[in-house]
Order: structure tokens, then C-alpha cells, then sequence
């Protein structure tokens, strides 16, 4: 029995969960149904229903879940505060690679194609953040929610880590238990303001009876730059490009500690990587040293900097949705994540007159979702699409975090 107990201790670390999760979310992300599936979004199916198995079989102790078993006189810690970190670690690895190599892709393209389609962007993200923001308060206004729910709701509807962030630090400043409405609300909305936004991207093209292959050349040709190609010789650090991505991590790092004082405003670490990862994208170099990485490095980071994430966010937020669920607040969240998501697409084909995959890639960036744009680009075939969630998430992203601040601030101490 002791060997027996050493044998399930091995294999149930937190490696072994991660990769499990991540091997029976692509297969369940794998199944096509229609022409229609989870693609990678499929490893957060099976990262929040772990999360929520974690959470029933587990004892609640304070606001955490503790879950362990002993077998052969060994104890086995499946998920508790310690683990909840490596949870978190990972989820942080996760944005920090995927964000980075959408800003490393996005870049050469991005400040060379300035024109009156940034104008739009800039206009799509605030409309949609500005649309979530004035629901919530008339959600919470009308359906008895406190602000704090609702702001988490918010975060969680539009997976917005930086937003939920912000709103929990606010809520802490005035009393625990708004801190912990804030987790509940963001675990409400989580599920559906992934699958919601990843499904949208996919459902969209087939409803409208888009030729992906013709809009696709369309796309490209239109979005076509003629980059100045660099005539000196420059010199490549590693064969593989690992130092100018882990750099621009790094610079992106720094960049999203930066606060505002006052307002305790920062881009945090997706909001900072991405702005790096333009700018280095934009550049290229630093004298003789090469910093361009590979669009094979770049397309590895991206789908394994996601899975991470997805991982990392989800089971903790399993947990927190079976502790805090309520239909009410469910349907709410529903209607966070699809409200802004339609109108904002709406405006972007008749208002705005984008085409296709710039509007679904300008919906992605004002929704801040990440998994939604890895799944644009598997419909789209063409990683292009960056360009326009790069455009419009930094508004989004600034305006989220402003307004959750500004929400649980005011609307908590009213």
C-alpha cells in the first residue's frame, strides 16, 4: 500500500493534472459538429469541470476549497491555497507567451498600417466596454445585485483578468466579503464569456454564408505592406529566437507594472506584453542584434501560451462557479457577454463598414478575449487578423480596468 500510495502521489502532481487536462481538452476541442468546434477552448471545458468536481468533493475552508486523500499512509493534495498558486503561475505564464507573440505578429504591420480603420477600432472597443459597463449598473439597479457581483460578473463575462483584478482590490479597500463577491461574480461569468466569444467568431461566417476562402484573399491583399527588408546582416542571439521573446516578456513585464497614480491604473502583465511585443515586432532589431522570432517560434508560443492560460484560469474558476452559482446571476452573465458582443458587430459592418475578420478581430479585442482570437484565426487561416484585436484591445483593456475601479469604488460606497 505504501508503494501503491507513492505511485498515485507521482502521478497526481500538478504537471501531470495540466497536461492531462490540456491532452482530453484537444481531443474534446478536436470534435467538429456542423463545422463548428472548441478548438482550443476545449481544454477550458475540461479545466473548469475539474474545477467544479474539485470543488464538491472538496472542504470548503474560509473562502478556499482544501481536497487531499491518503492512501498508503501517504496524503495527497489534489487542489488547496499552495496548488491554487501553481494554478495561477501558470495562468500568468500562459497570457504572458500568447500576448507577446500576437503583439510579435501583429507588429510589423501594426503602426505601418495607421489609418482611418484605427479611428474604428479605438471607437469599437470603447462602445463595447461602455455597453458592459451601463448594463451592469442597470442589471444591478433593477435586479437587487450588488455592484461588487456585478462588477465581477462583468470581469468574468468579458475574461478579463486585469478588470477583476482592479475590482478585487477596490472591493478589499472596503470590506472582505466585497472582495469575495467580486470572485463569485467573475466565476459566474467566466464559462459563458469564453465559450460564448470563442462560438461567435465561428458561427458568425456560417450565418452570413461567407466564402472563407475568397474573403480570406480579399483579407490579405487588402491588408498587404510592403515591409522595408533590413540590407545588413543581423546578428541572432539563438537559432531558435527564445532571447528576443523572452526580452520582450520581460520588457513587457516592466511596462505593466507601470501604475498611474491615483486611479491605481496599470496595464498589468497582458496589457504591457502586448504593447512590447508591438513595439519589438515594429523594430526588429536593436543595432546588429536581430530580435524577428520565427513565425513557427511565434505560432508555438501562441497556441501553448493559451492552453496554459486556459488551464491556469479555469480550474480555479470551477471552483469558484458550483460555490456561487445562481441562475439569475448565469443569465445575466449571458447577457453581459452577448449584448455587447452582437452590437459591437453590428457596428463594425454597417457603421464602421469592416470587413469580416477585422470586425470579428476588433469584437475579440473588445471583448479581451484571448481564446476567442485563437479561434479567429483557425477559421480565418491567417494569424493577420491579430492586427485588428491588437488595435482594440489596449482601449478595451484601459477602459475595463478604469470602470471596474470606478464601479466598485462608487457604486460599493454609495
Amino acid at each position: 500500500m505504501e508503494y501503491l500510495g507513492g505511485v498515485v502521489g507521482s502521478l497526481l502532481t500538478t504537471l501531470f493534472i495540466v497536461f492531462a487536462i490540456a491532452a482530453l481538452g484537444y481531443l474534446i476541442g478536436g470534435i467538429k459538429i456542423k463545422g463548428i468546434s472548441l478548438g482550443t477552448a476545449g481544454v477550458l471545458l475540461v479545466a473548469l469541470a475539474l474545477g467544479i468536481v474539485f470543488s464538491l468533493c472538496g472542504e470548503k475552508v474560509g473562502d478556499s476549497i482544501s481536497l487531499s486523500f491518503t492512501i498508503g499512509g501517504k496524503t495527497i493534495s489534489l487542489y488547496n491555497d499552495s496548488i491554487k498558486k501553481l494554478f495561477d503561475l501558470v495562468s500568468n505564464i500562459g497570457t504572458a507567451m500568447f500576448v507577446t507573440a500576437v503583439g510579435l505578429i501583429a507588429g510589423p504591420k501594426f503602426f505601418r498600417s495607421f489609418n482611418k480603420s484605427m479611428i474604428s477600432y479605438v471607437a469599437m472597443g470603447a462602445i463595447i466596454i461602455a455597453l458592459g459597463a451601463g448594463m451592469t449598473i442597470l442589471i444591478s439597479a433593477l435586479g437587487g445585485m450588488d455592484m461588487a457581483l456585478g462588477t465581477g460578473l462583468l470581469a468574468g463575462s468579458l475574461t478579463s483578468t486585469p478588470a477583476f483584478s482592479a475590482a478585487k482590490e477596490a472591493a478589499k479597500q472596503i470590506s472582505d466579503s466585497l472582495e469575495a463577491s467580486v470572485a463569485a461574480g467573475y466565476g459566474i461569468g467566466y464559462l459563458y464569456g469564453v465559450l460564448g466569444v470563442v462560438l461567435f467568431v465561428q458561427i458568425m461566417p456560417k450565418i452570413l454564408k461567407v466564402n472563407i476562402e475568397e474573403e480570406r484573399a480579399n483579407f490579405i491583399a487588402a491588408g498587404s505592406v510592403t515591409l522595408q527588408q533590413d540590407e545588413v546582416k543581423r546578428v541572432d542571439i539563438d537559432d531558435f529566437g527564445f532571447f528576443p521573446f523572452c526580452l520582450t516578456v520581460v520588457l513587457g513585464l516592466l511596462i505593466g507594472a507601470i501604475k498611474i497614480p491615483g486611479i491605481n491604473f496599470s496595464l498589468g502583465s497582458s496589457g504591457g506584453t502586448l504593447v512590447s511585443g508591438l513595439i519589438v515586432g515594429h523594430f526588429g532589431h536593436v543595432g546588429k542584434i536581430n530580435l524577428k522570432v520565427s513565425k513557427a517560434t511565434l505560432n508555438f508560443f501562441r497556441e501553448l501560451g493559451l492552453m496554459l492560460f486556459l488551464i491556469g484560469a479555469g480550474v480555479p474558476a470551477g471552483i469558484r462557479f458550483i460555490d456561487s452559482f445562481s441562475g439569475w446571476y448565469f443569465l445575466y452573465g449571458i447577457i453581459l457577454t452577448t449584448v455587447p458582443m452582437v452590437v459591437g458587430f453590428i457596428l463594425g459592418k454597417y457603421v464602421f463598414k469592416l470587413s469580416i475578420f477585422n470586425n470579428l478581430g476588433s469584437i475579440t479585442g473588445g471583448m479581451t478575449s484571448t481564446p476567442a482570437l485563437g479561434s479567429l484565426i483557425n477559421v480565418a487561416g491567417t494569424d493577420d487578423v491579430s492586427a485588428a484585436y491588437a488595435a482594440t484591445y489596449p482601449i478595451a483593456l484601459v477602459l475595463i480596468v478604469i470602470a471596474s475601479n470606478l464601479m466598485v469604488t462608487i457604486g460599493c460606497a454609495v
